[in-house]
This record gives structure tokens, C-alpha cells and sequence, in this order.
């Protein structure tokens, strides 16, 4: 058995993680930890966990920690994981990691829209950790940046049509509308229930944070540097994501041709879903599970192709994502775990 741990593991990634976790038929997990929540048992926490999960949370103390599990699933916010990944990889550890810490290559990129970076000489070590796209490094690697919930639904929507060179990545825009759960279970103001119900809003318009992780990667996709107009927006539910992007093509073509480059793209994903033309993604349809459905519209009359693509922004946006990369450093199959249908309605 594989001897997991997660640090930061009273969040909803880390809730999520361990739900997931409960089931994978080759893991045990023996570490999580929690320090606002130090001496609690999990299910004390989170309830939906009872008779499954045993564990106590325990305050982060490396020294402690390191020698009773083998991979660590680092769910910290952003520049508190840069403090712990290197210590578990000097430890000998492999490391997924959910913060954007490690997504970002370039140590100036992530300063402009971060922090100082205190662990850059790790940056090229780290893989993206997009399975769809970059699965051989994944399994070679001891540490691999878990991709943000935004990207995740932008990148695999755009990928076939800017591998193929049909849009054109200068036109592209992205707009992306997330449950509440994307901005973490910490209290705030702007989520509260009475903040957030019967409401539809913008926000981080034109400077949120995933935006350079975006960018990195449909540059590294198109062959060139790419800028993108990007805005989320907070959606009055619990959980997923439905993003709605917009390019120009440069060739023409029929949407059955544009189907063809989707369905040869992606006919060997287990978890990225191609609507039949005409039919378009929901977030309602994806809910609780690792899929990423994708479906798009030729607009002959603007010479847009419009993409639309949904996530679970805790699953494939998240934990469920962390555990595919998990899968895939420990050679296990790549869906253990991860196979459960949508939850429907």
C-alpha cells in the first residue's frame, strides 16, 4: 500500500481528497493535517467522512511527518507551500501540489502576479500536472504542480484546435463562471450565503491569478507567446466550473471536421468528454466526478468557434486531478479511484 499524506487537509480540496482517498484500493492514508483543527478526528470535521476515515488531524511538524507516508499532497495556500515542498523532496518524497507555486515556470512571471519566490531553483523540476498534455513527464517526475480549476477547463477546451493551428490564439477570450467553493472554505464577506445567493458576478476582472498559467500553457500549445482576455465569475452554487471560450478560426472548416480534431485529440482520455454536435456541457452533468466535457459551436456568421467546456472545480479542478498525477508518479492504473459516475440531479 501506498502511504499518502495530505498537509492542509481541512479545506475543501483537502475534504475532497480525502473522500477520494477513502476508496483507492492502493492507498492508506496516514498523514493529515490541520493546524486550526489539531487534535480532531477528520469525521469530527467534515461528518460526511464517519466510519471511513479514522485519522487525527495534526499540526504540521516536518520532522514528524516525513517518515510515515511517501507522497504528500501539499493542499497550502500559495507561498506556504514553497516553504514545504523542498523540505519533502530533500526528504526523499514525491509531492503533488495544489497551490500555484510550482505551476509557473519562469520565478519573474510568478513574482509579477504573486510573491517573491523563495524555492525557484524547484520551478524546473515541476511538471504541470495536465495528464492530457503532458502525461510521460507526469510519470516521471517526484514533483508535479497540480493545475488551477480556471486553466483546467481552459487549456483541455482549446488544446485540439491550437495544436492543429486552427484558432487563432491572439483572439482567444475566456469566460469562466465557478461555484463558491472555488475561493476556499475560509469565512469571507464576498461568499457568505446571503452575499451570494440570487447573485452573478465578475470579479478579478482582467488580473486574476491564474491568468499567467493560462497563458504559459496555450503559449506552449500555439508555438509562440500568447496573451488572452480572461474573466471568472462567482456563480451562485456549491461547486463546478463552465467556461465559454471565444477565437477566430483561421481555416475553414465544418463542425464535423472540428469534431474529428476533438474526438482523434482526446479518443484515448479516460476523463475528457466530447459532446455530440449540438449538444453542449453542464456543470450539472459533471458534478462529483473527474470529467471534463467539451463541446463547441461554429458561428460561421462571426468566424468564432465558441468552446464550451465544464469541470467539478474540487474534482478534475482539484483533488481528483491531484489523485489521476498520483496514479500516473506511482504506475497504478490512471483511473484507480476516480471512476465514479456525475451525481445526477
Amino acid at each position: 500500500m501506498l502511504r499518502v499524506g495530505i498537509i492542509g487537509a481541512s479545506g475543501y480540496t483537502g475534504a475532497e481528497l480525502t473522500r477520494i482517498l477513502s476508496a483507492h484500493p492502493e492507498v492508506e492514508l496516514t498523514v493529515a493535517t490541520s493546524r486550526q483543527n489539531a487534535g480532531l478526528p477528520l469525521s469530527e470535521v467534515y461528518p460526511s467522512l464517519k466510519d471511513r476515515i479514522n485519522i487525527i488531524f495534526e499540526d504540521v511538524v516536518m520532522e514528524d511527518l516525513v517518515e510515515r507516508a511517501d507522497l504528500f499532497f501539499t493542499a497550502v495556500p500559495h507561498q506556504t507551500a514553497m516553504s514545504i515542498v523542498p523540505q519533502l523532496l530533500l526528504a526523499g518524497k514525491k509531492v503533488v501540489d495544489l497551490s500555484a507555486d510550482f505551476r509557473i515556470s519562469d520565478a519573474k512571471v510568478y513574482e509579477k502576479w504573486y510573491q517573491t519566490h523563495t524555492a525557484p531553483e524547484y520551478l524546473n523540476e515541476a511538471v504541470y500536472g495536465l495528464p492530457e498534455i503532458y502525461r510521460e513527464k507526469i510519470v516521471r517526475a517526484r514533483l508535479t504542480a497540480n493545475p488551477g480549476c480556471y486553466p483546467t477547463s481552459i487549456i483541455l477546451g482549446t488544446a485540439p484546435l491550437l495544436k492543429a493551428g486552427i484558432i487563432d490564439p491572439d483572439t482567444l477570450i475566456a469566460d469562466s463562471k465557478s461555484g463558491a467553493t472555488g475561493a476556499g472554505r475560509s469565512a469571507s464577506v464576498a461568499t457568505l450565503f446571503c452575499e451570494v445567493s440570487e447573485g452573478f458576478k465578475a470579479y478579478k476582472i482582467g488580473e486574476h491569478r491564474h491568468t499567467p498559467e493560462i497563458e504559459q500553457e496555450i503559449s506552449l500549445l500555439s508555438g509562440r507567446q500568447v496573451v488572452i482576455s480572461f474573466t471568472p465569475h462567482l456563480v451562485p452554487m456549491s461547486r463546478g466550473i463552465l467556461s465559454t471560450i471565444y477565437s477566430k478560426m483561421v481555416k475553414q472548416l465544418s463542425q464535423a471536421e472540428i469534431y474529428e480534431i476533438y474526438h482523434n485529440f482526446y479518443k484515448e482520455e479516460p476523463f475528457v468528454r466530447i459532446c455530440d454536435i449540438g449538444t453542449y456541457p453542464a456543470t450539472q452533468f459533471v458534478k462529483g466526478s473527474n470529467f471534463c466535457d467539451i463541446g463547441f459551436k461554429l458561428d460561421k456568421r462571426t468566424g468564432r468557434v465558441i468552446i464550451i467546456s465544464a469541470i467539478d472545480n474540487l474534482v478534475k479542478g482539484a483533488a481528483g486531478q491531484a489523485v489521476q498525477n498520483m496514479n500516473l508518479m506511482y504506475g497504478f492504473k490512471e483511473t484507480l479511484g476516480l471512476l465514479s459516475l456525475p451525481l445526477f440531479p
